[in-house]
């Protein structure tokens, strides 16, 4: 912190340095949801965001994509006869509902942000340009990555492998919201379900594990990006991963 109360871009004096320069965070839509599944949980958006902040605050740069599971899912809608890009386009629109719910959240701790939005809507969020998104971070902005790639038949679990390789990111960050992990089966379905700790990309791939869509782990295996899946529910997590330390599963070669 600085003398003044502000959060400042240096590491924490109790903290080691940070092993990552640059991390993309995957936040899902349902991150933001509370107990009862409101859409947009105030709360929730407050422990994400001072979550972010203690990151940033050991001189990390940040950007963000998250989902829009808690309001919209183009794929869903399509089983019920919608028309599948006309349904994906409007779960990208609500990716940036979610995207300008945390920018509020952290720039009431102090944080600076941007949004950036792949479908454009110039009165609330810039366009996405890849080298203003650099810059935003290099002057040590929370750039947050809204409306996905901006194509249907895209997740923003693509969305997020592309922008992370796109800004150079060291490793994807996947916050999830319920389990702290990946197993070899969907533990909602299986309570026997085992919980992995490090998995490979064709490993993830192969088994079909609920790490990320296929073209976005094929993405950050061409390219050798890792993925750290976690839990958001431990606020502590983020601080693990940033340390070093495993905080649930490693999807890596």
């Amino acid at each position: 912190m600085t003398t003044d109360g502000k959060p400042g871009a240096g590491p924490e004096p109790d903290l080691p340095a940070a092993v990552f320069r640059r991390i993309l965070i995957k936040l899902s839509g349902q991150a933001l949801q509370d107990e009862k599944e409101h859409s947009i949980d105030p709360g929730r958006v407050r422990a994400i965001s001072q979550q972010i902040k203690q990151a940033w605050e050991r001189g990390v740069e940040i950007a963000v994509v998250v989902g829009a599971g808690n309001i919209f899912r183009g794929v869903a809608g399509s089983t019920r006869g919608m028309d599948r890009a006309t349904g994906d386009y409007m779960g990208m629109i609500a990716t940036v509902l979610n995207a300008l719910a945390l920018q509020d959240g952290m720039e009431k701790l102090g944080l600076e942000t941007r949004v950036q939005s792949a479908i454009e809507m110039q009165e609330v969020a810039e366009p996405y340009i890849r080298r203003r998104a650099i810059r935003h971070l290099e002057k040590k902005r929370v750039v947050i990555f809204a409306a996905g790639t901006g194509n249907p038949y895209f997740t923003t679990d693509t969305a997020a492998a592309l922008r992370a390789l796109e800004i150079g990111a060291e490793a994807i960050l996947m916050a999830k919201r319920r389990f702290n992990g990946v197993y070899d089966s969907d533990p909602e379905e299986n309570p026997d379900a085992v919980f992995l700790p490090r998995v490979t990309f064709m490993e993830a791939i192969e088994r079909g594990l609920k790490v990320m869509d296929t073209t976005a782990l094929s993405l950050c295996m061409d390219n050798d990006l890792p993925i750290h899946v976690f839990s958001m529910n431990d606020e502590e997590n983020i601080q693990r991963v940033l340390s070093g330390e495993r905080a649930g599963t490693i999807v890596s070669r």
